[in-house]
């Protein structure tokens, strides 16, 4: 698995690294055994980086890597978690001494004294254009509860506020064939000041897996189900804010063009991670399956399929089908 510079930290993450979201909730089901096999899997095929988050499950995910590592010594894993989303979304939430309760809570579930990288998770702009924010974050690893920060973001005018701040190390922000505005600036501004960008939801919600037909269903408690129109949460987070049907179409047409052999996860997990600006991206996996063939699409990175063919297709495609309902958005 190719690795990557983490920023200006020391270390390195892989350029396919683990979402963790379904291993906590709001995707259906997941035994523990299941979800420590995933972590297993993932690990064993050269990942080495964890995304959580302490709202995933309440801690649950958090949890499950932490016993999961605590059983790998020298594991060389990178866990980044996030928080600020267990409370209401709101400027005045985001407190100093939340930010410590909220670290402290994660440093418990995960089994450290010191979290390796923590995000803001999706904070209202108001926070992410507060200087006094950061000031926070830099207290909390000048007092050695965290390592590095980071900011997950829902649009790109967020990502660059973020990047304006000196002691950012990452922005986690959408990225995939549905979702290419944060090629037009985000990418260069990120390069530019040596922040890395996790890419996150880069199989939109599955649908890019082009599993699903316009009959699949979805279990009630997943968000796939409960949050297409954004009732839960930001209408993003699911699908990529995409129209089911017209991503369907786009997906559809996607797939048709690949070569045998060669899947549309994988072909989209190491288009993505081909890109340049990009420090890994984070798909989720639900299965043993799952996590094995998202680690294995790194190999498309060494050759064998034409990546910049397809990335000539994807534009093509969003700018046909998704440009105009997706571009204004985000």
């Amino acid at each position: 698995m190719r690795q990557n510079p983490l920023s200006r930290t020391e270390r390195n993450v892989s350029a396919i690294g683990l979402g963790t979201w379904q291993l906590g909730a709001d995707w259906g089901a997941v035994s523990e055994d299941d979800a420590l096999a995933v972590l297993a899997a993932s690990a064993d095929h050269g990942v080495t980086l964890f995304d959580t988050a302490d709202v995933y499950g309440d801690g649950r995910s958090e949890a499950l890597i932490g016993r999961f590592l605590a059983g790998r010594p020298g594991h060389g894993i990178t866990v980044a978690t996030k928080m600020g989303r267990r409370v209401d979304q709101v400027p005045e939430n985001y407190t100093p001494e939340n930010f410590r309760a909220w670290t402290d809570r994660s440093r418990r579930n995960l089994g450290v004294d010191t979290l390796d990288l923590v995000q803001l998770h999706c904070p209202p702009t108001a926070v992410v254009e507060d200087d006094t924010t950061y000031e926070a974050l830099d207290a909390l690893v000048a007092g050695g509860m965290i390592a590095a920060y980071g900011v997950s973001v829902e649009t790109c005018a967020q990502a660059l506020a973020v990047i304006a701040h000196p002691g950012v190390t990452n922005v986690q922000i959408i990225v995939n064939p549905f979702r290419l505005k944060p090629f037009d600036e985000v990418l260069p501004a990120a390069h530019e000041a040596g922040v890395a960008i996790f890419a996150r939801v880069p199989l939109a919600s599955g649908l890019l897996s082009g599993r699903y037909t316009p009959q699949t269903t979805f279990a009630p408690d997943d968000h796939r189900s409960f949050n297409r129109h954004g009732e839960a949460f930001d209408r993003g987070e699911t699908f990529s804010g995409v129209d089911y049907e017209t991503g369907l179409a786009a997906t559809g047409e996607l797939a048709a063009a690949l070569p045998d052999g060669v899947s549309l996860p994988a072909a989209t997990l190491a288009w993505i991670a081909s890109r340049p600006g990009i420090t890994t991206v984070i798909p989720g996996a639900r299965s043993v399956a799952q996590a094995t063939a998202n680690a294995d699409a790194a190999a498309l990175l060494d050759g064998g399929f034409d990546l910049d063919a397809f990335d000539a297709l994807v534009h093509d495609v969003y700018d046909r089908r998704l440009r105009a309902a997706i571009h204004p958005h985000w």
